[in-house]
Parts: structure tokens; sequence; C-alpha cells
């Protein structure tokens, strides 16, 4: 299973549209996890119509309609591995922190988040943590990234770089 990830996408607010080198390296995925921060629910439909199969949680910053059409939380499996999904909130240094709390119940192998727009890719305590970053901010980001997750007999991750082909 190739599962691409993009999160803090933050449009119209940050850019008018998903950079095509992400769109390009999503059509060979199986599906596509928004981390949160859509703004507009166009976003998804985008998305879409590369991979059918889209799965998206809301961010601080998506508006009542984004919120009342996604969850706040998710957990997915996928083959023996449990993925758990979430934006995040308050200060971006906290979010590792919160996120082992929100998830410390749920039992998981990887959680996906967002909120920093900083790339993240760490395992602790056999969980990996993983951020994609932003493909749109300019201010926040010490640059634009997303985000490929490759799950077969192990769980291997990758932050790739926009606009250059360094993976991290």
């Amino acid at each position: 299973m190739k599962i691409g990830v993009i999160g803090d996408t933050h449009i119209p607010d940050r850019a008018g549209r998903i950079p095509l080198e992400v769109l390009e390296a999503f059509k060979t995925v199986d599906m596509i996890i928004h981390t949160g921060d859509l703004v507009a629910l166009d976003v998804l439909e985008q998305l879409k119509t590369i991979c059918p199969n889209v799965k998206a949680v809301w961010g601080n910053m998506d508006s009542f309609e984004v919120r009342s059409k996604l969850p706040e939380k998710e957990i997915v499996k996928i083959g023996k591995y449990k993925i758990g999904i979430m934006h995040g909130f308050g200060h971006p240094d906290n979010l590792i922190m919160l996120m082992h709390k929100e998830f410390k119940k749920d039992k998981v192998d990887l959680i996906i988040f967002g909120h920093s727009h900083r790339p993240y890719n760490k395992k602790i305590d056999n969980i990996l943590y993983f951020n994609p970053g932003s493909v749109t901010d300019t201010i926040f980001a010490p640059f634009n990234s997303f985000g490929i997750i490759e799950i077969n007999d192990k769980i291997e991750a990758r932050i790739i770089k926009i606009g250059s082909n360094k993976n991290g």
C-alpha cells in the first residue's frame, strides 16, 4: 500500500492550487491522507480526481463547512498496522507530546499529523510520528513538502521536498 500524505494546504488563502509536482506524484498512490487545514473542500475534490481513496481530518483553520464533513481524529487499519490521523493544535513544539496523548489508548503504529507546517519523520517508542509539512506555506515551513508512506511488511515513510528531487 502506497499512501500520499499532504497537509496544511490553506487553499485558497495561501495558494491557488495544489502544486502539480504533488498531483503527479499522487497518481501512483493507493490512498491519499490530508492532515487538515484544507480551508476549502475543493482540495478534497481535486485529490479525489487523482485517487478516489482520500482520508482527511479537519484542522484549526478549517471552516465550519469543512469541520462538518470531516472528523477531528481518525484511525485507519492497513494490514497489521493501525494509523492515527489528526491535525493537531496549540504550540508546534508540543505536537509530539499532544499526539502521543491523543492516541495513547488506541495503540497505533503510526501517527500522521500536521499543524506546524514543519516536516517530521521520526520513530519514538515504537511509534512513527509523521508530518508531511506544507505544500504551500512560505512563512512557517522551512521548505514546501509532502510525504509518501509505503506499508508492506514494515512502514517506510519519506518526506519529499517540492522543487528538488531530494527525499528526507
